[in-house]
């Protein structure tokens, strides 16, 4: 088995951030019969001295790149604000130097107005994950996300605690037969769900997603794969809520977190490449390219979004109408949130655009609910509208460990021995969603005690997720 070279190997080399890494693993994958040690010597020569190997069969691409990166002139692209303003910062000790580097990049966008960086915050693509965004008139595509409209669901169902340890098999038979997990899997045929989101006339006129509607109707209420979950737990009030009309007490409730699927991961692919190749920043910010929402591509994505947006909520209502039927329970509450979206919305008296990549909406009385991990807490929130978080907090713990990390470092028995000790069952999920991967929720709280007030506490029971290890589609 040949051994891999990654970024890190030709970053050493001396290969800059950004796409030239792309082009250079994409010339590795072709690579036949030579050693690790041969492909990175070749790699360093073809930096040192690419019209040498403008015509190779393995690094011909890579040497062009490598060229037209070389000839770039900084009038060739949009300019940065050398002089952005500064960004609100929550839980800043528990945050990776790479999260805030981006959100500095994010700064300096000619659209951007404010910006916030939320506890649970970790690099990601473009802007980190727990970071908000707001812009002038402009949505930028990585700036929401792949998963676009991902989001948490609650149902507390009318169920006292007990009942639900008198009858965990019947809840593990309901949660297995209402819930379908992972990457290209979906329903065919009787078992395909209708929703109204399906006749949408987005599906006959949009250019672009009018032939996705197949593919968004085989998984209709099925669940992702990566960190997406279905499960039951115990959600406790401390005090009677009159808003929620719930009185103090423990309540069975589900809790789900899926976002488009397929549909909106083919919707967010799309518009990226088009904001790239129609926004040219320069490569530390590439991956921020936005669209104008005055132009027709900005509109068209917007349309999308939306529309996955939409999909994805029906997504968590035909599970939890499943799940309502199922248990023949009443449902005392429902409450859900999204976030890797795009809203309208109005900051110091102006129209901006603010986008929440992996952040919840936290407006004033707005509700939300914050997950831990599956043997910590998650909490049922109300919004502060603090204006400093652009009316924002965290959408949950937020990873402490990269998914290939916690695959080394974490061993099944460590994994088995801490759902054992907090009493979860689960079904499915791999160790790179192990509990011991995320940060400390009761820290991640306590560092956004300005931004919601906890209105109950969901202590998971049994999580099912996908039990293949895959990542969304």
């Amino acid at each position: 088995m040949e051994t891999k070279i990654n970024g890190t190997d030709l970053l050493a080399l001396g290969y800059p951030e950004g796409s030239l890494i792309g082009v250079a693993l994409k010339a590795n994958a072709k690579r036949t019969g030579l050693t690790k040690e041969e492909m990175v010597s070749n790699y360093a020569l073809v930096l040192e001295n690419p019209e040498a190997f403008l015509e190779h069969k393995i690094f011909g691409k890579l040497a062009q790149a490598i060229i037209e990166k070389a000839n770039e002139k900084p009038e060739d692209f949009i300019a940065l604000n050398p002089n952005p303003a500064d960004f609100a910062l929550y839980g800043a000790d528990k945050i990776e130097e790479g999260a805030i580097k981006q959100m500095q990049v994010a700064m300096q966008l000619p659209v951007t107005v404010a910006g916030a960086l939320m506890p649970d915050a970790h690099q990601g693509y473009g802007l980190p994950i727990g970071g908000v965004l707001a812009t002038n008139n402009a949505v930028i595509p990585f700036g929401v996300g792949v998963d676009i409209g991902c989001r948490m669901a609650l149902s507390i169902y009318d169920i006292p605690e007990l009942f639900y340890y008198e009858n965990e098999a019947k809840f593990k038979r309901e949660l297995v037969a209402h819930s379908k997990f992972g990457a290209g899997h979906g329903f065919h045929g009787q078992y395909k769900s209708n929703h109204e989101v399906l006749d949408r006339n987005e599906f006959a006129e949009h250019t672009f997603i009018k032939n996705l509607k197949d593919k968004a109707w085989s998984q209709l209420g099925s669940s992702g794969g990566g960190n997406h979950f279905v499960e039951f737990g115990i959600i406790e009030f401390a005090t009677d809520d009159a808003a929620l009309n719930i009185p103090k007490g423990k309540y069975v409730a589900l809790l789900t977190h899926s976002g488009s699927r397929g549909f909106g991961a083919t919707i967010a692919g799309h518009y990226t490449k088009i904001a790239k190749e129609t926004c040219k920043l320069p490569e530390v910010a590439r991956n921020l390219a936005y669209l104008d929402l005055s132009s027709d591509l900005g509109q068209e994505y917007w349309i999308a979004m939306n529309l996955a947006g939409d999909y994805a909520s029906a997504c968590h209502e035909i599970i939890h109408t499943k799940m309502e039927k199922a248990l023949g329970a009443t449902v005392l509450a429902k409450v859900e949130n999204h976030h890797n979206f795009a809203w309208k919305e109005t900051y110091n008296g102006e129209e901006v655009i603010v986008h929440r990549k992996g952040a919840t909406p936290a407006a004033k009385g707005v509700m939300g609910i914050i997950p831990g991990s599956m043997t910590a807490p998650g909490f049922l929130v109300r919004g502060k509208g603090e204006e400093n978080a652009i009316n924002s907090a965290s959408h949950g713990a937020g990873r402490q460990m990269s998914r290939t990390q916690a695959i080394k470092t974490i061993t099944k028995n460590e994994m088995q021995a801490i759902l054992k000790d907090h009493g979860v069952t689960l079904i499915g999920a791999g160790k790179d969603e192990a509990p011991m991967a995320y940060k400390d929720i009761h820290q991640v709280m306590a560092a956004q005690e300005d931004l919601v007030d906890v209105v109950a506490k969901f202590t998971p029971k049994m999580v099912r997720m996908a039990d293949d290890g895959s990542r969304e589609d």
